[in-house]
């Protein structure tokens, strides 16, 4: 193993959370759910980390056309895992398992279905929404709609989140399988 002893936790921590959140994650997210939201690992920690465990192949970046890369656990990974993670304590891996199970679709969310806006010459607004593969990042869905004020395009790409699927699947019947 490439494990340096000081680290070995924090390795298998972020292995442990991709292992339970079982969706590929861009670094805001997971730097988000380890350092922000949890405090499990330090913000230049796990960013070091991150890395290590990618030159290390226990994590993975796929290719993607629109540069949004997400991290995904290897299968060298979870065998390193399945060896290691009682280093990490009980009690964290339990609180990590928790957070994984409330909030992975939310972070699913976030990550597949993209809401952004911007502003027109003539003062309206532009609202670009998307669905993307979860695993290749690429665009399955594209959308754009105009509004007339910045409020109604935040509400639009707030309501996008909710609603992508359902919008989706009724878009697609109507189109493909009528």
């Amino acid at each position: 193993m490439d494990f340096v002893a000081d680290n070995t936790v924090n390795k298998l921590i972020l292995l442990f959370v991709l292992d339970k959140m079982e969706i590929p994650l861009t670094e805001i997210s997971i730097l988000e759910i380890c350092s922000s939201q949890n405090n499990w690992i330090n913000y230049m920690d796990c960013k070091d980390l991150l890395y290590q465990l990618l030159n290390a192949k226990f994590i993975y970046k796929p290719n993607t056309s629109n540069n949004e890369s997400r991290y995904n656990i290897t299968v060298a990974g979870r065998e390193c895992l399945s060896q290691f993670f009682t280093k990490i304590p009980a009690s964290l891996r339990n609180s990590i398992s928790k957070f994984a199970s409330e909030n992975k679709l939310h972070f699913k969310r976030n990550q597949e279905y993209i809401g952004k806006y911007y502003k027109n010459i003539d003062g309206s607004y532009t609202v670009d929404l998307r669905i993307l593969e979860p695993l290749t990042t690429d665009s399955i869905f594209d959308i754009s709609i105009k509004t007339d004020t910045r409020h109604n395009a935040i509400v639009a790409c707030k309501k996008w989140r909710e609603l992508a699927p359902s919008i989706f699947e009724h878009v697609y019947a109507k189109i493909i399988e009528d």
